[in-house]
């Protein structure tokens, strides 16, 4: 699995930085501007939730109409712009021209996102204030930008990974997250941009940018609630020369553009709201992959499994009653479920086995109490039906999590 880095350095053509536009009264950065000296080929993947916010409608539109040509994307917090109807497509729309202005480019060549409380309208003069701050200090500040579109998150979230292809090309990926509750994508509120100097087609980028959703943002949950603005884009301007053609290189590009969504996800999970506890939840042996998936999913998202975690109470008949109702065929008897401390991919020969054939084993309490003590925990669950599989990040739901929740809006 390639390593990716935990901070962003430059990507060739880019310019990214985050400012105080008013917007949080606490001072703290609250938009952010990336934008490319070059055009870029874009391509975008969003929540499949009914009720999608206005920038998601504006970005899949503009998306639709055109996969190349884009300059910039502008993100703004406490403001989810969702729930707001034909004012906040125009209000949507008038960040972009806002920010077309301020860097002398098209509104159409601009995307933008919006992350906050829904049902709230666009403070236009603060958004156009930030967009005016945020393209004066335009620089290599990811990291500043990273902190400009935190919610309740407690920390930024960046990747960075540079690829030498066959022939000796060198391109960078980087890419920036933000996300802490309301995380169950389907493509929570989760926000994601990664950017290239790599030469992508827009159908290669699109179709890479699906896939790695698929197996890394589809991948996590918090709290099983899906937003109405989940957003992944990226940006490829093709400064560094490497045209991503052959086969080899595009899978070469694939396999580091998914790295780099897998670090962005898995940071959302580890800073999820009250988090305590980071899961990695493998099933196996399901009928297919998808089957797999919606029993992971089941088992991630249960209240009752969350908790358990959060207590350190190695209950695992909530975990087999969440698989047996997933929507999919399961075999008690079939069924085997492991435990062990850590982040693991390939089941140890310490992992605990908990349940087989359709009963509880010999194991030890205090030893199952143990492992779910850690951080860090890893749960498989092998059906024993077919060759169906699928990892999933999750985590435990704790007391700050209601505290966060409770009282979001205030």
């Amino acid at each position: 699995m390639l390593e990716t880095l935990p901070t962003i350095e430059r990507v060739p053509g880019f310019r990214a930085t985050g400012v105080h536009a008013g917007l949080k009264a606490d001072g703290a950065l609250d938009m952010a501007l990336i934008a490319s000296h070059s055009p870029c080929v874009a391509a975008g993947v969003f929540t499949t939730n009914c009720v999608k916010a206005a920038p998601v409608l504006v970005d899949m539109e503009k998306l639709a109409a055109a996969r190349t040509g884009y300059r910039a994307v502008v993100v703004n917090t406490r403001c989810a712009n969702a729930c707001t109807g034909q004012q906040g497509i125009a209000d949507a729309h008038e960040m972009a021209q806002a920010t077309a202005a301020a860097l002398g480019c098209d509104a159409a060549q601009v995307l933008v996102m919006s992350t906050g409380v829904i049902g709230t309208y666009l403070p236009m003069p603060t958004i156009r204030r930030g967009i005016e701050l945020a393209a004066a200090a335009l620089g290599d500040d990811w990291e500043a930008a990273a902190r400009g579109i935190m919610t309740t998150d407690t920390r930024p979230k960046l990747a960075s990974l540079a690829v030498t292809t066959a022939d000796g090309g060198r391109c960078t990926l980087a890419g920036i997250s933000k996300g802490a509750g309301m995380i169950a994508p389907n493509m929570a509120t989760m926000l994601a941009l990664v950017v290239t100097d790599a030469a992508l087609t827009p159908a290669a980028a699109q179709t890479a940018l699906t896939v790695a959703a698929e197996r890394t943002f589809n991948r996590i949950v918090v709290d099983g609630d899906m937003s109405t603005n989940d957003t992944l884009l990226l940006l490829a301007n093709g400064v560094s020369g490497v045209a991503l053609e052959s086969p080899a290189a595009l899978a070469q590009f694939q396999a580091a553009l998914e790295a780099v969504c897998r670090k962005l996800a898995q940071d959302i999970v580890r800073d999820g709201e009250g988090v305590t506890k980071f899961i990695t939840l493998h099933v196996a042996g399901a009928p297919d992959d998808a089957a797999a998936h919606r029993i992971a999913n089941a088992i991630a998202t249960s209240p009752l499994v969350k908790t358990a975690f959060f207590g350190a109470d190695a209950n695992w008949g909530r975990i087999v009653a969440a698989a047996g109702r997933a929507g999919v065929r399961v075999e008690p008897e079939r069924m085997q479920l492991w435990l062990a401390a850590g982040e693991c991919e390939g089941r140890p020969d310490a992992a605990l086995r908990l349940f087989a054939v359709g009963m509880p084993t010999d194991y030890q309490e205090a030893q199952a109490a143990a492992i779910m003590r850690q951080p860090a925990i890893t749960i498989w669950l092998d059906c024993g039906l077919g060759a169906g599989a699928a990892t999933v990040w999750t985590c435990d739901l704790s007391h700050d999590y209601v505290s966060i929740n409770g009282d979001y809006r205030s």
